[in-house]
C-alpha cells in the first residue's frame, strides 16, 4: 500500500517512521484526521486516546464520524477504520478522557512523539510536562473553532503565537509553571469569527487541514531524525 510513498522517500526513512510509537491524544476534527493520515502513510503502532462517543453535531467536520456509527466510542471506532486500511496495524485504544488523575497510567518512555488534538487545557499542560520530564517530542493543537481558512494554519514555537486565545491561554498556563522550552503548536493567524454563542463554530476546513498538516510535521520530524 505504500508503493507511492517510496516514490518519495527511501525505504530506511519510511522505516524510520513506520517504526516508531506515537501517543494521540483526542480524536475529535483534528485527532481524526490524524489519525487517518498516521494510518494511511504506515504507522505499525499507535496508542489513540479519548473518552467521547460520536454525534450528529460531529459530522459536519470530523472524518471518522458517519451517520453509521452515531453514538459509538470515538477510539473504537478509529480502531476499525484502521483496521479497514491496514489490518496489521496496533492501536492500543484507551477510552477515557486524560487528566491529573490518570495521566501516569502511560509509560511516555516507550513514545517517539506525543500529538495532543485535545480540548481541555489542563490536560495540554499535563502532557507538555510529560513530555519534557521523559524528553519525548510533542507537538499541540492550539484553537481551529470560529475559523473558516485552512491556509492561515501555521505550525510554530507557542512563543510565536497570536491571534489565538487557546495559545494565548496555553502561554500564560506554560509562564506559571515556569516552562520557558519551546514547545511547537498548531494554530490559526485567522482572527476567529465571534458568533455569540458560547460553542464554538467549526468549519470541515480547518479542523481536518489542521490535523493533515501535523501528521505531516511528525512525518517529516521523524524521518529527518530531527533532533
Amino acid at each position: 500500500m505504500l508503493e507511492r510513498v517510496l516514490n518519495l522517500i527511501s525505504i530506511e526513512e519510511l522505516d524510520r517512521f513506520r517504526n516508531s510509537n506515537i501517543l494521540l491524544v483526542g480524536l475529535g476534527g483534528v485527532g481524526g484526521a490524524c489519525f487517518e493520515a498516521l494510518v494511511r502513510m504506515g504507522i505499525k503502532k499507535i496508542t489513540i486516546v479519548d473518552g467521547d462517543s460520536f454525534s450528529i453535531s460531529n459530522l459536519n467536520r470530523q472524518l471518522l464520524s458517519n451517520l453509521f456509527n452515531i453514538g459509538h466510542i470515538k477510539v473504537k471506532e478509529a480502531l476499525l477504520r484502521a483496521k479497514s486500511i491496514n489490518q496489521d496495524i496496533l492501536v492500543d485504544s484507551r477510552e477515557m478522557f486524560l487528566n491529573e488523575s490518570n495521566i501516569d497510567l502511560f509509560d511516555y518512555k516507550e513514545y517517539d512523539y506525543i500529538i495532543d488534538c485535545c480540548d481541555t487545557m489542563t490536560t495540554k499542560l499535563l502532557l507538555i510536562k510529560k513530555a519534557l520530564l521523559n524528553d519525548v517530542k510533542i507537538i499541540s493543537c492550539m484553537g481551529t473553532g470560529n475559523r473558516v481558512d485552512p491556509t492561515k494554519l501555521c505550525i510554530t514555537s507557542i512563543w510565536k503565537t497570536s491571534y489565538d486565545p487557546v495559545a494565548r491561554v496555553m502561554r500564560k498556563l506554560l509562564r506559571d509553571n515556569g516552562i520557558k522550552d519551546d514547545i511547537k503548536v498548531l494554530y490559526s493567524t485567522e482572527i476567529p469569527i465571534k458568533n455569540g454563542s458560547r460553542v464554538p463554530g467549526s468549519s470541515a476546513f480547518v479542523p481536518n487541514v489542521a490535523g493533515f498538516d501535523i501528521a505531516s510535521y511528525v512525518f517529516n520530524d521523524i524521518i529527518n531524525d530531527r533532533k
